[in-house]
């Protein structure tokens, strides 16, 4: 099974991916979590943070869970920014392709601003900012969580993505 998550940067992908990999752990299933900031570094950061970058970088990570995938090895993922073009392939070509939206109002990812991303956005350190300068559209995800409170209301809602991981033994046969 494949579990990707998208949101904006702040948004809480990976406080979550890293929350729902150690919870299939403890239930004795083993899974390979890829957050997109360390599949960067694994390929050495040889890409910017333009739009042809970052699909790119998607398009490294669709195809690194198909390799996981083809040898039974559940992956739990996180991204910024999904293209429907990968989303369709993901769909495709993974046996169990499972895509979260983690849903957070833009003001309140811009107060976390965990990275300080935002804030050298604002002062014209940077830019390719997805919702700022970069479009960012709201995926038509199979599950969609609002993070607009706590963290741990947050992580509450993660239930159903544990469940469906413990519970996924079906792989699509025909990929």
């Amino acid at each position: 099974m494949i579990v990707w998550i998208i949101g904006l940067s702040g948004s809480g992908k990976s406080t979550l991916s890293h929350f729902v990999s150690k919870e299939v752990r403890l239930q004795g299933k083993k899974i390979v979590l890829l957050d997109g900031d360390e599949v960067r570094n694994l390929f050495g950061n040889d890409l910017g943070h333009d739009i042809k970058s970052r699909e790119i970088a998607v398009e490294r990570i669709s195809r690194l869970c198909l390799f996981l995938d083809k040898q039974e090895i559940d992956v739990i993922c996180s991204t910024v920014l999904h293209f429907p073009k990968w989303s369709d392939w993901c769909r495709n070509n993974l046996s169990n392709y499972f895509e979260v939206f983690i849903d957070a109002p833009l003001s309140q990812v811009m107060d976390r601003d965990i990275k300080g991303i935002y804030r050298q956005y604002e002062n014209g350190e940077i830019d390719n900012v997805a919702g700022l300068d970069l479009p960012f559209s709201r995926p038509l995800s199979d599950l969609t969580i609002i993070n607009d409170g706590t963290k741990k209301a947050f992580l509450m809602k993660a239930e159903p993505i544990i469940h469906r991981i413990c519970n996924s033994a079906d792989r699509n046969p025909n990929v």
